[in-house]
């Protein structure tokens, strides 16, 4: 357990965390929707701090990030919990575990000891990741400081439910992140991830003011947020923000309490691929479906293919100091 930074003290020991875009106002003895900040006697304390669930080496392309040292190694890192409760979790089985039994499970990993974590597995990069960095923010801001110095980037793959004051705080240690952008509808976020859009919108608008390197993912579930209409929107929208920002559109696949719509058809994907190039994106890929077109950079002046990708794999890299080869053009990201 650590105290929380990020809350205040209210009458008759509530407190009031600004931790997360819920802003949960907690009476003692109960937690936040997130499950993992809890209130003891008016002070706010994370459950989960150094108390991680999940630790591997993975690529940096399954963040997914594309644009921000490609082909290295980062060194991934999540405790349980989440302030979403999406029906379509892939992780659910730590993401909802304060939730749905009642456990906080994880080992004693402190900020330091993932840093020398990933200098050992000769990582370029710590990424926070898995459930939601949003609920482990102090765990994550002490070990983003500790990795800074040392000369690590640090990456955060978030759902974008950070409060204004988190993210501000956060953001001089967060070199990239990959925001999930789950849908263009409210009522989609009330009924499937129990929280709201705007707050999502707000965190990629700072985000972006603030200089973080920025990519979007959104997961194209059949019935849902595949409709041509809310892909323009969302198509726009980014747009609006940067047409250099990568948007990533990735397959669905049934899982946890979303087992009664089908995966996604490859050609929803590639269809939804074309509408974010029409709109004027430069940059947009095709997730979960190895081997397609999508998965590749291309220069967007001239159309020469960059960087070639099977997976999570970079099979080829022409970047010439993040510059087209052929038409000298500068290609946005971090190389």
């Amino acid at each position: 357990m650590k105290e929380a930074r990020l809350y205040l003290q209210l009458a008759d020991q509530i407190v009031h965390c600004g931790t997360c875009a819920h802003r949960c106002r907690i009476q003692p003895g109960r937690r936040g929707i997130c499950g993992v900040m809890e209130n003891r006697g008016g002070k706010l304390f994370s459950l989960v701090y150094g108390k991680a669930v999940a630790m591997h080496v993975d690529p940096i392309e399954k963040k997914p990030l594309f644009h921000f040292l490609p082909g290295s190694a980062s060194f991934s890192v999540a405790t349980v919990g989440c302030n979403m409760r999406c029906l379509n979790c892939q992780n659910a089985d730590i993401s909802q575990m304060p939730i749905d039994h009642s456990r906080i499970a994880g080992e004693l990993v402190l900020p330091e000891i993932l840093v020398e974590s990933a200098f050992k597995s000769k990582c370029r990069s710590l990424s926070y990741t898995y459930t939601e960095p949003a609920i482990f923010w102090d765990y994550a801001y002490d070990a983003a400081g500790i990795a800074r110095e040392k000369g690590l980037k640090n990456t955060f793959v978030t759902n974008g439910y950070f409060s204004r004051e988190s993210l501000d705080a956060i953001a001089p240690r967060m070199d990239a992140a990959n925001v999930d952008l789950k849908a263009f509808r409210d009522e989609t976020y009330r009924t499937n991830c129990g929280a709201r859009l705007q707050p999502v919108l707000d965190t990629l608008r700072r985000m972006k003011e603030l200089g973080v390197w920025l990519e979007i993912t959104t997961l194209l579930i059949p019935g849902l947020n595949d409709s041509e209409q809310e892909l323009k929107d969302i198509a726009q929208f980014i747009f609006g923000l940067d047409p250099d920002i990568p948007w990533h559109i990735s397959r669905f696949y049934p899982t946890y309490r979303l087992m009664d719509h089908p995966p996604t058809p490859p050609e929803s994907v590639k269809q939804a691929r074309a509408i974010g190039l029409q709109a004027g994106l430069h940059f947009v890929y095709s997730g979960n479906l190895p081997g397609d077109e999508g998965e590749n950079t291309f220069c967007w002046k001239c159309g020469n293919t960059l960087v070639e990708r099977w997976g999570f794999q970079v099979v080829q890299n022409r970047l010439a100091d993040g510059k087209c080869p052929k038409c000298g053009e500068k290609i946005r990201g971090v190389w």
